[in-house]
This record gives structure tokens, C-alpha cells and sequence, in this order.
């Protein structure tokens, strides 16, 4: 402030220095003051400004009667039009999480205090001279050019985020970090779908994926990185059947991921910065707080890049669904198989009676990866019916059969998610329309299906 005050001085004892002459008689110093009047000067901070006589000649008496501190601009004493009560709490919630960021405390506070709150920007500048910046993140990327699909659903952008420890089974024994596969919508930056899972696997994938599809609709396109998860057979297949393009992004260069990455960080400053505050946090809660979050603030909150909330902007669009039969054809899992003379094949050391038309040619064998119990077979795209089990010893495939089991069965006092989540249950309960309950199924019915 003072530098700007002496700044303004500076500008103003310019103009008025030749004119302010004690030695001038008024005759002498009218030409000058008009003179100068009729010009355009240019302001430091500005531009080019026009400065009225009237204001000359106050500037000049000014001057006379105090010299140069008399040009300064009076400091203006305003009385603070937020609650210092409220801005102290800003503070102890920068304190009791550093990571917090301005935009997600001016939320906890308005989720607290109601609408009477200061903005984000009043937040940030009292906390900044405060000296309660946030802890600093990753250093900032390349810049690369900007790239936004033209409507929803033209493309679907997925990643994965290692997330909190949590316990992954009931009682709390076993703990491991939560992986958070997300899906995001690139031109109206809604999250449609995200789960947290205990593993990162193509199977936990395929889920977070299947309950986005029945809930969002059908993208044309979905771009992804080169991770295990998504460089799998099974995927490509899905996608295939779907009539999704797949496209992975080139290792090393990571255009077209920014905004999913700009969603995680969102994520880890306004939903995870809370939830790992929470004792002995369980994976299923942790899902719930997620749904919550997801439905009630980041949903809601107008985008920074489109000032549009993400669900508005998705309005727009009409998806196109597949049938559950459909969803289910896609997401089975498919191996190729020679049928022996005797009329069988073999899958993961179960033996199946085949039809005997197919000796000796290659068949397609499809299954639920979760019940090996059933398998169609399929030759040059036509269905040969389902195989015959002879000899069961393995019922679950080995890679689904690894994730069976892993499944679960403060100082301010402000518990946000709490408060998310209590919104968005009571919103529930008070109407029957406008939000996809097939996407809200509960995380123990999926364990059930999958055990």
C-alpha cells in the first residue's frame, strides 16, 4: 500500500511541480494548469489518464501547504465487513490441514455459516497475509495446447490415483492403499464414475467402467495411459463390443490428461485433505463420503475453466444406454482354444465337452471371469451353445480369484464429509427422480456378487 501511495505521488508531483512555482504569478500559472489539463499523461498503474483543472489546482495547494507527503492518497480506515471470528476459523482450518485449499475452506465455511461468508478471493488474501499459504504441490507441467471434446460423451478420459491407506475387511485387520480409478467426462468436466478398490487391477477397472456405462450412457471415445489396467485384452474387447474407440495416450506424453489430473487435485485439496483426517477409515465409508462429495459439491460447483457446474453442462447431452444383456456380452472374458480329438477344451485346469463338429479348430471360449462354471463357445462368430463341464477343480478365474476376500466386509470440530454425505442421503429420501440409482448401488451387494 505504501508503495502505491508513493507511486501516485510521484505522478501527481509531475504534473503539478512547473505550475506549483512560488515565483509563478497566477497570470504565469494559468496557461500551464490549462495546458496541462488538455493532455493525456500516463499512469503508472493506468494507463493514459486525462486530469481535470479542478483537480490541478487542488493537487497545487496540496503541495504548497505540505509538499510532497500531502500528495499521497489518505489511507481510507474500513472496518472488516467479515466476522473475525469466522476469518480465525479460516485459519485454524488452514492450520489443522495445510493442504486445504482457499476455495475448499471458503466451502467448509459456508457449509457451516451459511451464505453470510467471505469469497474465495477474501478467503485467500486474508490467509496469504496471514502467512498461511498452502504447502506448495508438485512443480507445475509443460504447458501443451488446449483440447476440449465439443459435447458430452464424445470422450471419456480414466486414470487411476493411489489414495489413503483404508481397511479392506471388516473389522479393520487388514489395511492397504486405496486406488482410486475415476472416469471423467472431457467436455463437462463431470466425474462419471469413480470407486476406490484395494487393488489396481483390470478387474476393479471393469467396474468402475460398467457402473459408469449403465449410469452415464455410452462415450464415443475413451483415452487412457498405458498402465497395466488399461493395456489389457480384456478392455480392448469391451470397448469393441461397445463401439467405443480406444485410445492410448503415447508413453512419456501426457496431452489429453490434464484435466483428469486437474480432477485429482481437486480431489486430494477438498474430498481426501478430509477424509484422512477420519479414524480407522473403511473402504466402503470410504465410497460412500466419495458419492456424496461427488453428487453434492464437485457435481454442483460451477468449473473454473467452463463456469458451468459439471452436471449442467452433461445435461445437455442425451446418452445413449446399452441393456444389461449388452453390458453383460461386453464385459465377458474371451481366450482362444484348440478342441482336441476327444471333443474337449481346457481352461485354467477345468475341462469342458464341446460340440464334435468343432475337432481340431480354434474356438472362442466366453465367461464371467467370476463363474468358470459357464462357458459359451463361439466359432467364426456363430454361438456353438455353452460347453459341458467335466472336471471343475476352479471355479473363479486366477486373477478375479485374487481380489476375492481383499473386500470389507479434530480440532475445529467440522466434519465436511459429514455434512456431504448428510445432504445427499436426506436429498435422497425427499425425491425418487434426477439422480441414477443404479450408479448408488451399495458396496456390499457388489461383494456379494463377487464372492
Amino acid at each position: 500500500m505504501n508503495d502505491w501511495r508513493t507511486t501516485e505521488a510521484l505522478f501527481r508531483y509531475a504534473l503539478v511541480r512547473e505550475a506549483a512555482d512560488d515565483r509563478l504569478t497566477p497570470r504565469e500559472r494559468g496557461p500551464l494548469v490549462r495546458e496541462t489539463a488538455a493532455k493525456l499523461h500516463a499512469h503508472p498503474t493506468d494507463g493514459l489518464r486525462q486530469v481535470s483543472r479542478g483537480t490541478l489546482d487542488r493537487w497545487i495547494l496540496v503541495y504548497r501547504r505540505g509538499g510532497f507527503e500531502a500528495l499521497k492518497p489518505a489511507l481510507r480506515e474500513v472496518g472488516p465487513r467479515t466476522d473475525p471470528a469466522i476469518l480465525a476459523q479460516a485459519e485454524d482450518l488452514r492450520r489443522e490441514a495445510p493442504d486445504r485449499t482457499g476455495a475448499q475452506i471458503a466451502e467448509i465455511l459456508r457449509r457451516v455459516h451459511g451464505e453470510k461468508v467471505p469469497t474465495v478471493r477474501t478467503v485467500q488474501r486474508h490467509l496469504a497475509r496471514a502467512g498461511l499459504r498452502r504447502e506448495a504441490g508438485a512443480a507445475a507441467a509443460a504447458g501443451f495446447g488446449r483440447f476440449e471434446a465439443e459435447r458430452p460423451n464424445e470422450l471419456w478420459v480414466a486414470d487411476a490415483l493411489h489414495g489413503p491407506v483404508v481397511a479392506t475387511e471388516r473389522g479393520g485387520a487388514l489395511k492397504r492403499k486405496a486406488i482410486c480409478f475415476a472416469i471423467l467426462d472431457d467436455h463437462s468436466r463431470l466425474c462419471v464414475g469413480a470407486y476406490f478398490e484395494p487393488a489396481e487391477t483390470e478387474l476393479r477397472l471393469e467396474r468402475t467402467l460398467r457402473a459408469a456405462l449403465q449410469a452415464r450412457g455410452v462415450p464415443e471415445a475413451l483415452y487412457v495411459d498405458n498402465g497395466s489396467p488399461f493395456a489389457s485384452a480384456q478392455l480392448e474387447r469391451a470397448c469393441a463390443v461397445l463401439g467405443i474407440r480406444l485410445i492410448h495416450s503415447r508413453p512419456g506424453r501426457p496431452q489429453g490428461r490434464g484435466k483428469i489430473e486437474r480432477f485429482f487435485r481437486t480431489l486430494r485439496g477438498q474430498f481426501l485433505s478430509e477424509a484422512q483426517r477420519k479414524e480407522n477409515l473403511s473402504l466402503p465409508e470410504l465410497n460412500r463420503l466419495l458419492r456424496a462429495w461427488l453428487e453434492r459439491s464437485y457435481h454442483r460447483r460451477a468449473h473454473t475453466e467452463t463456469e458451468e457446474p459439471p452436471a449442467v453442462r452433461f445435461a445437455s447431452v442425451r446418452p445413449r444406454y446399452v441393456g444389461d444383456e449388452g453390458l453383460r456380452e461386453a464385459f465377458l472374458w474371451s481366450v482362444k482354444r484348440v478342441v482336441s480329438k476327444t471333443a474337449t477344451v481346457s481352461l485354467h485346469g477345468n475341462r469342458y465337452e464341446v460340440d464334435a463338429a468343432l475337432c481340431g479348430r480354434s474356438v472362442e471360449l466366453l465367461f464371467d471371469p467370476y463363474a468358470l462354471g459357464v462357458v459359451e463357445v463361439r466359432w467364426s462368430g456363430r454361438s456353438f451353445g455353452e460347453a459341458v463341464a467335466h472336471e471343475v477343480s476352479r471355479h473363479v478365474h486366477p486373477r478375479a480369484e485374487a481380489d476375492l476376500g481383499q473386500e470389507p466386509a479434530s480440532p475445529t470440530g467440522i466434519d465436511y464429509l459429514a455434512l456431504l454425505e448428510t445432504e445427499h442421503e436426506r436429498e435422497l429420501l425427499g425425491r425418487s427422480g434426477g439422480i441414477e440409482f443404479r450408479r448408488l448401488t451399495d458396496e456390499d451387494d457388489n461383494d456379494t456378487k463377487e464372492e
